[in-house]
């Protein structure tokens, strides 16, 4: 059997250490999700999933524990191979979109390619297949502001796929959105997750979008559970 995609082995977090506010964030996490699994993460607001998260994507460091990434250990790592490893092999999507405001749907997706290296006319080639794919590619030159919530949240997730990542991780990508558009873009989501052979980690509150995945986790108190 290959290796999973994503292992976390042990993970704690807490926050003010030695403090008299201090807050375990997180006990003894273990989670595996294999190659092409879409795992949905079902937590209450400050449960600590968003931290779980960071710390999968290698945005946040645990207190003790590992972090595998397509079999590596990424424990100890240096700054610029955990960035080099998260820009190559991490997709990041979140309940606001983050694009940036001051350029076009398909520069928000070519830029991430730049900056992995990817030359600009491939980029932007890749930026127009994806967004043509969500649906979007008759609003590419349109910025932000100019985009409805679902359109700037599908130019969000064709954003995170744009660099070909073996994970995905999202933080209640549907949460911003009223629910007729929440079903077409999560819609568009589990389509394009599908169809590229993704793993990914989706944090949501909403069980009937949870229950479409392949398996459900609960976070709660610091600790998972199925």
């Amino acid at each position: 059997m290959s290796d999973p995609v994503l292992r976390l082995s042990g993970i704690t977090k807490a926050y003010n250490h030695g403090k008299p506010n201090e807050v375990t964030v997180l006990r003894g996490i273990d989670l595996e999700v294999a190659r092409g699994e879409v795992v949905a993460l079902v937590a209450p607001s400050g449960a600590g999933k968003s931290t779980l998260l960071h710390i999968a994507g290698l945005l946040d460091t645990p207190d003790a524990g590992t972090v595998e990434i397509g079999g590596v250990d990424m424990t100890g790592k240096r700054d610029s191979a955990r960035t080099a490893v998260r820009r190559r092999d991490v997709g990041f999507i979140y309940q606001f979109h983050h694009l940036l405001p001051e350029f076009t749907a398909v520069e928000n997706i070519v830029l991430p390619q730049l900056a992995n290296g990817i030359a600009r006319v491939a980029a932007h080639t890749r930026a127009m297949e994806l967004l043509d794919q969500v649906g979007v590619a008759p609003r590419a030159a349109h910025r932000p502001a100019a985009l409805s919530g679902g359109e700037q949240q599908r130019v969000a997730f064709c954003r995170a796929l744009a660099n070909g990542p073996k994970l995905l991780l999202a933080d209640e990508p549907t949460g911003n959105l009223d629910p007729d558009t929440s079903e077409t873009v999560f819609g568009t989501l589990m389509e394009l997750v599908r169809s590229t052979g993704l793993s990914a980690v989706i944090a949501t509150h909403n069980l009937e979008l949870a229950a479409r995945m392949d398996r459900q986790i609960r976070l709660d108190q610091g600790a998972l559970s199925i």
